[in-house]
């Protein structure tokens, strides 16, 4: 490249970074909002929105008694949305130069061109309740210190069996400052602090590799470390592997399956949360479409989406279109009670937002998203449900998989199995995969316990990947068709 072309570039870069780190709380000012939701409106749209989004995130992973790799940044940009009729054009900057801002808002606002209207815009900054405190703040922490909680979790690893191979330790936490405001008045600002681990245990037998993992996370600093108890998570993680490295492979067949409370939540969540988000019921491309009221699942199941539950890792305290979040019962007793919806797609089917308009950052448009999303509480006993079944098998912790969201079929592996036989957990077992479709696994839950959990997980979608709880009790599904050998 031309060395006069580089200075350049080098200039334009450090110049706007300078306007961000000097004059970055100006770009709040509700008048700069203001022209830039004026310019957006100006070429006949319904609606228009802003969303400010200031990010700074580091993570670090450890492996082989070193620090492989580390890294820190900031990410920061404005995303503007047009909406006019059922019609959206979304478009994004991460330069906070007023006119430049202005310019895109303009850009936007052409794609979509029709009668201009007159429309005032009133900008009324309203307070966001705090749901989640946060007591130490991530980048107020020494390196060294996080470097100290991943060291424990990696002895903790190695030291568990000779058969542990390798372990690898990775530390991240991100703090988003967002503010998001409209033509309807709307400017609200709230900041998320995220911090979570993710732990790696790969164990060998036979010329064979098994892997134990556990990835804990809140919405919540670097309290979050200092609180958990990382050397049990850590072990629990060898063991896994250990266990699944010695285990024959699971018999192939349809049958009954216990799975754990916890991340087993996540065949619910993708198997069935996902055709609940008014992302795909709108456009009718889901299987619950046009279903309210209508049963769709046993007795025993009821369904909760909340998005209020202090601290936990998919909870905000408002959504990403400044939408007040909420407890949304999507499923009680059996019966369909309620859809995922952002604004755009409740306007489509004719409802309100349930405060369900999430994104990852400034680059992507809103759209209905999952928070904590559980199976709650049942009557039953986990030991019952073991008890009363006299074949099957038990699913311990779940692993990936693949979902079709228009037909709810999926395919999940089982992280940690074991065969259920005569009413007792017996030998482990590896290799089982869960096949079927989420419509038909929520009528053949036969039992629901009474220990519902959480666990952390990441959600890609269209509008990116963002923070999500999966959870339930242990339960039954009375028959589903099992993959193995």
């Amino acid at each position: 490249m031309n060395n006069l072309i580089f200075n350049e570039i080098m200039l334009i870069f450090v110049y706007n970074l300078l306007i961000i780190l000097k004059e970055g709380t100006k770009m709040l000012d509700k008048n700069t909002i203001f022209d830039v939701l004026t310019a957006a409106m100006s070429k006949g749209a319904d609606f228009a929105e802003v969303f400010l989004d200031d990010t700074v995130a580091s993570n670090i992973n450890y492996v082989d008694k070193q620090v492989e790799s580390t890294q820190s940044g900031r990410d920061f940009g404005i995303g503007i949305r047009v909406i006019r009729g059922l019609n959206c054009v979304y478009a994004y900057t991460n330069s906070f130069i007023k006119e430049e801002m202005i310019n895109t808002a303009l850009k936007a606002a052409a794609a979509l061109e029709g009668v201009k209207k007159d429309i005032t815009i009133n900008l009324c900054k309203s307070d966001v309740f705090n749901r989640n405190p946060i007591k130490i703040m991530p980048d107020i922490v020494d390196k060294s210190e996080k470097l100290e909680y991943m060291k424990q979790a990696y002895s903790t690893i190695m030291g568990y069996d000779e058969c542990i191979k390798q372990a690898s330790i990775t530390y991240l936490d991100k703090i988003q400052n967002i503010l998001v405001a409209n033509t309807e008045g709307l400017f609200k600002t709230d900041k998320r602090v995220y911090t979570r681990m993710a732990i790696s245990a790969v164990a060998e037998h036979n010329n064979e590799m098994q892997t134990g993992f556990a990835g804990p996370g809140a919405h919540k600093g670097f309290e979050f470390v200092k609180e958990m108890d990382i050397v049990d998570i850590s072990r629990n993680a060898a063991e896994t592997a250990k266990k699944m490295a010695y285990a024959g492979y699971c018999k192939a067949g349809a049958y009954p399956v216990v799975i754990d409370n916890g991340f087993g939540g996540v065949i619910f969540h993708e198997a069935c949360g996902h055709s609940l988000e008014a992302t795909s019921v709108a456009k009718g491309n889901s299987v619950f479409s046009g279903k309210l009221g209508e049963k769709i699942a046993a007795d025993c199941v009821t369904a909760i989406d909340d998005a209020t539950l202090p601290n936990q890792w998919g909870t905000t305290n408002m959504d990403d279109e400044g939408g007040e979040t909420r407890k949304n019962i999507l499923i009680e007793n059996g019966i369909l009670k309620g859809y995922l919806i952002d604004k755009l797609n409740g306007k489509r089917m004719g409802m309100e937002s349930s405060g369900s308009g999430r994104r990852q950052n400034y680059r992507y448009a809103p759209t209905s998203r999952m928070s904590n999303t559980f199976i709650d509480n049942g009557s039953s006993k986990k030991e019952e449900i073991i008890q009363t079944t006299d074949f099957g098998l038990y699913a311990k912790q779940m692993g990936g998989g693949s979902v079709n969201p228009g037909t709810g079929e999926f395919n999940f592996s089982v992280q940690e199995g074991y065969m259920i036989r005569n009413g007792k957990i017996a030998e482990p077992v590896r290799g089982a995969t869960l096949i079927g479709k989420g419509s038909e696994i929520l009528k053949n839950i036969d039992m629901v316990a009474d220990n519902l959990s959480m666990a952390q997980g990441m959600c890609g979608s269209s509008s990116g990947s963002v923070p999500t709880n999966v959870g339930q009790p242990t339960l039954r599904v009375s028959k589903i068709t099992v993959g193995g050998r």
